[in-house]
């Protein structure tokens, strides 16, 4: 089968790229609006969220790995995480939820730090030795508690008794800064016999 750089997992990369500022959009603008104001910004980033699972299996499962997929997977995954990140901190402030911001600040730093870090490490060791350290079992969960979470703070205003005191969003923002700091140190771990802080 013949590799283009425009096959279907850097098409849903790309795809991916163009639903975040749909998401960003939609949860911001639609933020006064009850119950489709969450409803639309939660189906826009599950379906975000679904094209990051599917480009790599299928990239994998059907040997289709270009440069340009290296390049736009890991840049739409940035993207993504980053922006709905910033964006749900907005929305909380402008949604005057301003202790569950003032807690959310924390993981979004925790987050961004990582996701520089381990992007650093990555380019680092991939530019003197080649070597790039797969995805460990801790980063995946990592990912998927970023998403579900997100998802959660989304849709939390909708369930009863959790709309009040945030117990669901509290509870996923532990489990998100947990995971996104322990999978920074693995990878850290990982990456630590390649760095030679002499050169």
């Amino acid at each position: 089968m013949k590799k283009t750089s425009m096959n279907i997992p850097n098409t849903l990369s790309l795809i991916r790229c163009l639903l975040v500022p749909v998401f960003v959009a939609t949860l911001i603008f639609m933020r006064d609006i009850k119950i489709w104001g969450i409803i639309v910004p939660a189906i826009v980033y599950g379906l975000t969220a679904f094209t990051d699972m599917l480009d790599g299996k299928i990239a994998r499962k059907y040997n289709l790995v270009t440069d340009f997929g290296k390049f736009i997977d890991p840049l739409a995954d940035k993207f993504m995480v980053i922006s709905s990140m910033i964006a749900i901190l907005l929305w909380m402030i402008l949604r005057g939820e301003q202790m569950l911001a003032l807690v959310f600040v924390w993981v979004v730093l925790i987050i961004l730090l990582r996701e520089l870090g381990v992007t650093s490490l990555r380019l680092v060791v991939a530019g003197k030795s080649g070597i790039v350290v797969a995805a460990s079992m801790l980063g995946k969960i990592k990912t998927v508690s970023q998403m579900v979470g997100t998802v959660v703070l989304i849709v939390e205003p909708l369930i009863p008794f959790f709309s009040e005191n945030h117990i669901l969003s509290y509870a996923m923002m532990a489990i998100m800064a947990f995971t996104t700091l322990f999978s920074g140190i693995d990878y850290l771990k990982a990456y630590m016999p390649y760095i030679d802080s002499n050169k």
